[in-house]
């Protein structure tokens, strides 16, 4: 019996081999970088887990304290409203970026060079202050005429006032941004084919445009209520009792400063976790079409094949 010689010019076809017989690549060094990073993973949680510094009992302690909920509840309120707030004027501004009229365009475009351009912070610490450049808000006639109506500027601008000003304006110029981008992504044509089928323009924007641009606008929207609720700690520098003022409070009494920290660290882990969530689920529903459009034909794709595989009235069902 002869056996059998294989040439290097021999080669065998992939589509030809049983799947059952494929054998995948092994990647070593994939394996040997996943072992190495569980390692230290695991060697980071250990020593977290068993560092006495950490004061692990007074972290449960304090983790349901009346202080601390009652500073969480403020988070999230405060996170609720200006979010919302900032949504809807980030919407009118878009729509003044977009407009044609260049005097809104351009009021809208400095609006956003200016809230985008300093920081959330610094415009804080301006609004809290502002009764040093006006101790009175007062609506009067223009060009220094007489006032109409007016009061004191701390009188009007409380704590719960300058947070949500402060949070709310710079909020807005992102999201006005976002808006437009998502209209813009939305191919111009489609708004002239819906006018050509008698549509007017508040059906063509909430049926045909509105839902494409849904699909960009809601992934950063949720990014930027994430964003929303971790920037609102920076309104403890005003002396607001949110989340962090309340920990900061409690530790500047009883010393136990990372404890604390570890105990806000833990509630905002578990709002931005719910938020992703449900972020994650709007997601997928806004981008149903999307996948559904990708693996089942639409209704003129469904007509054509259908009438493809329709026999023709000439066709001889009996050829000869």
């Amino acid at each position: 019996m002869k056996a059998a010689t294989v040439t290097a010019s021999t080669r065998v076809d992939p589509s030809a081999v049983p799947p059952s017989e494929l054998v995948p690549m092994r990647h070593q060094g994939r394996r040997l970088a996943a072992l190495a990073v569980l390692l230290v993973a695991a060697n980071l949680g250990y020593s977290v887990m068993t560092n006495d510094n950490f004061e692990w009992p007074v972290v449960g302690d304090y983790l349901f304290h009346p202080e601390i909920m009652a500073g969480l509840r403020t988070t999230l309120v405060l996170t609720g409203v200006s979010m919302t707030l900032g949504i809807t004027l980030g919407i009118v501004l878009a729509a003044c970026r977009m407009s044609e009229n260049r005097v809104l365009s351009s009021l809208s475009g400095a609006y956003l060079w200016f809230f985008r351009g300093t920081p959330l912070l610094v415009q804080l610490i301006f609004w809290f202050n502002l009764s040093a450049l006006y101790p009175r808000l007062s609506l009067s006639v223009p060009f220094g005429g007489p006032e109409i109506a007016g009061a004191a500027t701390n009188g009007v601008l409380n704590l719960w006032a300058v947070a949500i000003i402060g949070l709310t304006l710079n909020e807005s110029a992102y999201m006005a941004e976002i808006v437009r981008g998502g209209l813009l992504s939305v191919p111009k044509h489609q708004s002239e084919a819906a006018v050509a089928l008698g549509m007017n323009r508040w059906q063509t924007f909430s049926r045909v445009v509105l839902p494409q641009a849904l699909r960009v606008i809601v992934p950063p929207t949720g990014n930027q209520v994430i964003g929303m609720l971790k920037h609102s700690s920076l309104v403890s520098i005003i002396a607001l009792a949110d989340l962090l003022y309340s920990a900061q409070l409690i530790y500047s009494q009883n010393f136990r400063t990372i404890p604390l920290l570890v105990v806000i660290s833990i509630w905002y882990l578990v709002c931005t976790t719910v938020l992703s969530y449900a972020q994650s689920h709007i997601e997928r529903h806004y981008g149903r079409g999307v996948h559904v459009g990708a693996h089942r034909p639409g209704g003129v794709a469904k007509l054509r094949s259908r009438l493809a595989r329709r026999p023709q009235a000439n066709d001889n069902p009996n050829p000869a």
